[in-house]
């Protein structure tokens, strides 16, 4: 395997471990909303970042797969997952 296809597995793996975890939490919040309603203040960030986190892992995947098949838009896409590493960097950093 190739150097950049191995960070592409490596980032792949990181989004979709944080993908699944936020998911798990929005089933959490979703049985626990009504008694707890301090939890429905976060529901609504809490969706947003597991859209932001389903992309992330979308992107990562068709990535990885582009460089396993040495696709000629491969780089393209290797573009669009680092820009989209950098824009949810960007959208956490406080």
């Amino acid at each position: 395997m190739r150097p950049l296809a191995a960070v592409t597995l490596i980032i792949l793996g990181s989004c979709f471990a944080i993908m699944v975890s936020l998911a798990a939490v929005v089933i959490v919040v979703m049985v626990l909303g009504d008694e707890y309603p301090r939890l429905q203040h976060e529901f609504d960030p809490l969706l947003s970042s597991l859209g932001i986190f389903v992309g992330m892992t979308a992107i990562s995947a068709l990535s990885f797969y582009a460089l396993l098949k040495k696709y000629a838009a491969r780089y393209w896409v290797q573009a669009a997952m680092w820009a989209g590493i950098w824009l949810t960097g960007w959208y956490y950093w406080p």
